[in-house]
């Protein structure tokens, strides 16, 4: 492999990090705001429910900012094609998004019953909306999207709001709903504490019920599907440029990958594994947890495996799908962007883990009623 094709490579795994990582950390916030009506019966617990996540909740957001960075300076044609497809698709996302700092800040400002309940139900929104696009989103990865590109490399699509929102999608929609639920849920277990804590420990199996249940269908309705496959590329020194192969439909060709390398069946042993092992330990809060973060870890990476190369296969005009191989920014300025990662995010990290390591701890309503500036 040439240097760029490795550093191609470096930034495919890099994103898919990223991915995994706002998963797992804004994951349990979505997760949290989607259970909000089903853990807490009153204002009390439902002031719990908001402070377990309401002193974090704006770091976690850094990696759904990275993500999206990240596409965008080395995946530019990965991020034009795939923002304009699925622009309204983004934009009810990007909706609901809106509504939770606007919930967090502005929900317990006034004792209006009313009021309170509005800004719940705006939260419960922003939690289950995104998780259920952004299932959807990975399920038609899967089918293809109906895109392609002219000689001047001019994108041109058929992509509809409706069109996305098509059985398997859906299902993949529930597999990525169920699984940021249970990500919320062991979160609650953990921080949570009386009745909360104890609807939470609940809500972990039956998430854990329907995540493992729904992945298997999802798995075996994928393998059904006509992969794709590259029979050739055209050499060459230029920049990136997706219409330089021929594709082909292939049979099974999802699961060429894990036929090819058998190790990549760990992802699925982490994704179904991890939900096992998360409600078997609902009464070791913080081993559950980190069980649970198997499961998006395990989810993404099972996607990102049977998917690569294709970043964003083409239904209509395979020859023009996005592949890891030739949809990247420059070799400089990967390289570049390497460098600033190899200083920056270990930084993050640490901060991170020194936010958490301060706010550690559960929540408790007797403390919420004292403290003037809670949620």
């Amino acid at each position: 492999m040439s240097e760029y094709e490795i550093l191609r490579l470096i930034w495919w795994a890099l994103l898919g990090i990223l991915l995994i990582g706002f998963a797992i950390m804004d994951g349990f916030d979505l997760g949290t705001a989607a259970l909000l009506p089903f853990v807490a019966r009153n204002d009390s617990e439902r002031r719990v429910v908001v402070n377990t996540v309401g002193p974090v909740w704006e770091g976690n957001q850094v990696w759904f900012i990275l993500g999206g960075g990240a596409i965008f300076a080395a995946w530019p044609a990965l991020y034009a094609a795939s923002f304009s497809g699925f622009y309204l698709a983004m934009f009810l996302v990007l909706l609901t998004l809106i509504l939770r700092p606007a919930g967090f800040k502005f929900r317990s400002k006034i004792e209006n019953p009313a009021w309170r309940t509005f800004w719940d139900y705006a939260l419960f929104a922003g939690g289950v909306v995104p998780a259920l696009v952004f299932g959807v989103a990975f399920g038609n990865l899967f089918e293809g999207v109906p895109f392609g590109f002219d000689s001047d490399l001019r994108f041109h699509s058929q992509i509809t709001l409706l069109s996305l929102l098509n059985p398997f999608a859906l299902l993949c929609g529930l597999v990525s709903l169920s699984m940021i639920v249970l990500q919320g849920a062991t979160w609650l277990n953990l921080k949570a504490t009386g009745h909360v804590q104890k609807r939470a420990a609940t809500a972990m199996l039956t998430a854990t019920l329907i995540f493992v249940w729904l992945f298997v269908i999802a798995g075996i309705w994928v393998v059904q599907f006509d992969g794709y496959k590259i029979l050739g590329v055209m050499a060459h020194d230029g920049p990136s440029n997706p219409l330089l192969k021929f594709v082909v439909p292939a049979r099974h060709g999802w699961l060429a990958n894990y036929l090819a390398h058998p190790l990549l069946w760990l992802t699925l042993v982490a994704a179904c594994g991890g939900a096992v092992m998360t409600a078997m330990l609902r009464r070791h809060p913080g081993l559950a947890f980190l069980c649970s973060s198997l499961v998006p870890a395990g989810t993404i990476a099972t996607a990102g495996a049977a998917l690569f190369p294709f970043l964003l296969p083409s239904s209509t005009v395979p020859g023009s799908s996005l592949t890891v191989w030739d949809a990247s920014s420059s070799k400089l300025t990967l390289s570049i962007m390497l460098g600033a990662v190899v200083i920056f995010l270990p930084i993050v990290l640490a901060y991170t883990a020194w936010v958490y390591r301060v706010m550690r701890g559960r929540v408790f309503a007797e403390d919420i009623a004292k403290t003037k500036n809670a949620y």
